[in-house]
């Protein structure tokens, strides 16, 4: 996986954990505390900067772990 691969992977494994905890419908038995609906707010607020500054921090994080960025520089094991 490439490091767009695993942002997005991220991204929306946060969004789905912040519904789960933050949203009661019907005994949601997961509901922790409608403050975990700040979590979606806050990665879709990201994702949204990113898109108008091409600045993503957890990109940077994971370019200096050593995830690659394009499928050429993955030596063949990054799938297609």
């Amino acid at each position: 996986m490439i490091v767009t691969d695993w942002i997005h992977s991220i991204a929306g494994f946060f969004i789905i954990l912040g519904l789960t905890l933050g949203f009661n419908c019907g005994g949601n038995p997961l509901f922790v505390h409608q403050y975990f609906l700040f979590l979606p707010l806050f990665v879709g607020l990201n994702l949204f900067q990113f898109g108008i500054s091409k600045f993503c921090p957890l990109g940077l994080i994971l370019k200096k772990l050593g995830v690659p960025e394009t499928r050429e520089n993955c030596g063949g094991g990054c799938g297609k």
